[in-house]
């Protein structure tokens, strides 16, 4: 039988996995609890390392966006990605509005680096363009402003 794990050891295993990147609280804690650590005792801990501003659901939703919009994702996908990381709605809206590209703009961006202009798309290659920039998470105006846009 293995000696119960310390406190010190969860600590340490918290930073070494904060050290990688940034987590939110529940990704941070699951990633703890997998471990096979005490929930009493991670729970104390996350507290802890958000007093000391360590862990911060706000700051990594605002990086998290920054790399999505990077990556060319659109909010519907971003939302998302976010709320399954157990990301509070107003710490997304908030890192949304603090990048606030132009969605369109990124929409069209993303279509143009993925297919050729063409303004003579059959049905079934339009919506396959749809369904991709839908995937991208891209919601139906700025799809059909990337579709419907000629180029320069």
């Amino acid at each position: 039988m293995e000696p119960p794990l310390t406190p010190q050891q969860l600590w340490d295993c918290a930073l070494r996995l904060l050290s990688r990147r940034d987590h939110s609280r529940r990704e941070l804690g699951q990633k703890l609890r997998q471990r096979q650590f005490d929930a009493e005792l991670v729970e104390q801990a996350l507290d802890k390392l958000e007093q000391q501003q360590w862990l911060a659901d706000r700051r990594f939703a605002a990086v998290q966006v920054r790399q999505h919009i990077f990556r060319k994702h659109g909010p519907l996908r971003i939302r998302v990605e976010l709320q399954r990381k157990g990301v509070d709605e107003a710490d997304i809206e908030q890192a949304l509005e603090e990048e606030a590209p132009d969605w369109f703009e990124l929409a069209l961006a993303c279509y143009r680096a993925r297919f050729a202009f063409d303004d003579r798309l059959d049905i079934k290659e339009k919506a396959k363009r749809m369904r991709y920039l839908q995937s991208r998470g891209f919601a139906f105006e700025h799809i059909r402003h990337a579709l419907e846009t000629p180029p320069e």
